[in-house]
């Protein structure tokens, strides 16, 4: 049993006397009847995991998915976020509290569902050079971040590393049958439109998330994390001008650092200086503040 912790106090690495996988931040335990889920401190950008984390980001992420997992009442694999210690003797439970989920298995569906409310990142992309995001038209003139005329689902395929690719709705289902697809796409768009509803009352715009479903004797429930700022688009309602890329909540001031140094993405990134990890952790801090603590 080992804790890999980085010099700024981060939690990079998790390695207890159980069968493990590792995701970009999670580390995922085996438990027989259920998984343990623990989210580090790491933090991923342009495909790589850097070599030095965010403090107290995976704390973070567990107690907003936990918030969002009881908000949305969907069937979601959350059994508790304490700590089986009969399940886990002889380890030092402390590095774990509070980052640490228990949950159930599940047959875990392979393609990321994406709701998009407004057009940046991939899908602003796809729209300069087709007019179209995963298959779906939208009208000619719009601006980067604008508002969608409707919500779209568009589909992504799970890649174990680097990009997940976007396909359209027709992939998809001919992959896992038209009724789960439709499923899923119900699903998706039902919950971001009600966390739509919740963040703007807060100040919160929900520009785009994903999210990850999975299957128990059946049952589509939500998996993974869910609405955090790692696996959404969070932006300021209050300081919100399309037409140009948005302030947000998340690893921003680590992607813009990155892509102001000499380094090529194709060797091990460097090191992310100490301002850099202190805005980044300040604005997951906000992000959950604003969504959570306000409506403690």
């Amino acid at each position: 049993m080992s804790f890999e912790i980085d010099n700024a106090g981060a939690l990079m690495k998790t390695d207890l006397p159980l069968p493990k996988r590792s995701g970009k931040v999670r580390d995922c335990y085996d438990l027989g009847d259920s998984m343990l889920i623990v989210s580090t401190d790491r933090i991923s950008a342009f495909d790589w995991i850097l070599p030095v984390g965010i403090p107290g980001k995976g704390r973070l992420l567990t107690a907003m998915s936990q918030f969002w997992f009881d908000l949305l009442k969907f069937p979601n694999h959350l059994i508790s976020c304490e700590l089986p210690e009969e399940k886990l003797p002889g380890i030092d439970l402390e590095p774990l509290q509070g980052r640490s989920m228990v949950v159930r298995k599940a047959s875990v569906i392979p393609f990321e569902c994406v709701a998009r409310g407004y057009l940046e990142g991939s899908g602003w992309r796809e729209y300069l050079e087709t007019g179209a995001v995963c298959d779906c038209t939208l009208p000619a003139g719009l601006q980067q971040c604008d508002q969608l005329p409707e919500t779209l689902f568009t589909p992504a395929t799970k890649a174990e590393e680097g990009h997940d690719e976007n396909v359209s709705y027709a992939t998809m289902a001919a992959s896992i049958g038209e009724s789960l697809a439709d499923q899923l796409r119900t699903a998706t768009l039902d919950i971001y439109r009600t966390a739509a509803e919740y963040a703007a009352k807060r100040g919160i715009l929900i520009a785009d998330t994903k999210f990850e479903f999975g299957q128990v004797d059946g049952e589509l429930i939500l998996i993974d994390e869910v609405l955090t700022p790692d696996s959404s688009r969070f932006w300021a309602a209050d300081a919100y001008k399309p037409g140009n890329s948005q302030p947000s909540f998340d690893k921003q001031f680590v992607r813009q650092w990155l892509s102001e140094t000499d380094w090529d993405r194709n060797s091990p990134p460097p090191a992310l200086p100490a301002e850099i990890i202190s805005r980044t952790q300040a604005k997951y801090q906000e992000a959950y503040d604003r969504l959570v603590t306000v409506s403690e």
